[in-house]
């Protein structure tokens, strides 16, 4: 496995989390931004696909959780996972980006707390 394929679920989770956060926090970000119109109504119109979204997250966090936690013997010797420094450092990218996906799935929860 190549170093591009193990980010990949990484990456796929995030991109999950936002598309299940457009409907919440989405017309909130863009409002603090400055950013306004009728139009931004519109993305609440993602509001049924949160759940496809959701599914998504957590399978794609499942999949890199495997990938980073997977134990040093069944890597290849020349591969990334084999290298204790790279090891370490994709854990930590994992559980910080598990917590960045943690907080937009959660939005519609505590975007209350803003209006």
């Amino acid at each position: 496995m190549s170093n591009k394929d193990s980010n990949l679920p990484l990456v796929g989770g995030i991109l999950a989390a936002i598309g299940a956060s457009i409907c919440c926090a989405g017309p909130l970000i863009l409002l603090m931004l400055g950013v306004s119109g009728a139009w931004i109504g519109n993305l609440t119109l993602f509001e049924p696909y949160r759940p496809y979204f959701l599914v998504v997250v957590i399978v794609m966090f499942i999949y890199a959780g495997r990938q980073v936690y997977r134990p040093i013997d069944k890597c290849e010797p020349d591969s990334a996972c084999a290298v204790p420094e790279t090891r370490t450092r994709r854990q930590w990218l994992f559980w910080l980006m598990a917590v960045i996906a943690g907080i937009l799935v959660a939005s519609n929860y505590w975007i209350l707390l803003f209006v």
